[in-house]
């Protein structure tokens, strides 16, 4: 055998377990949950304070100002930042315990409602009703979508392994 055939078949053992592609999933989801956390810690703190934080794209002020900004009187900020701590919950626990199906299914509900609304407050309220984007808010919601793929990843390698 050459070595070339021994790489390729030791790399295609490696790369044929989903167990270790599992295991890492839940550091990802932490990773992306942290950047999900300063986006909303940064966007809470201008919130508390009746201020608007720089914008590079220029719309922020107007979404964040909107009467759309808020739901029964409490800031997007604050509710994106609750989602995030519980997200960080969730991925601490999948870390803790990589194999567990609920919580993986959990990971993937959890997520798939961040997503859709993100999605929701995206292209529904900023791009329809208000007409303009908010680069923090469309950072949120990039982050939502990476945890959710992440967690469809991290459920579908479990379901892969058995």
């Amino acid at each position: 055998m050459t070595q070339y055939a021994t790489i390729l078949n030791m790399l295609q053992r490696v790369y044929s377990l989903p167990n270790n592609y599992m295991s890492l999933a839940p550091y990802i989801l932490l990773a992306l949950t942290f950047i999900g956390i300063a986006d909303t810690v940064y966007l809470s703190y201008f919130a508390y304070y009746n201020a608007v934080p720089g914008c590079a794209i220029g719309g922020c002020e107007t979404v964040l100002t909107s009467e759309y900004s808020k739901f029964l009187g409490v800031p997007l900020a604050y509710i994106g930042l609750v989602y995030y701590v519980y997200m960080i919950a969730l991925a601490f626990l999948l870390a803790l315990d990589p194999k567990s199906k609920i919580l993986a299914l959990a990971g993937v509900g959890y997520t798939a409602v961040g997503v859709l609304l993100s999605l929701y407050f995206e292209f529904y309220i900023q791009g329809v009703l208000i007409g303009e984007y908010c680069m923090y808010c469309a950072i949120s919601a990039v982050v939502s979508g990476a945890l959710f793929a992440a967690a469809l990843w991290h459920f579908k390698s479990l379901s892969k392994a058995k």
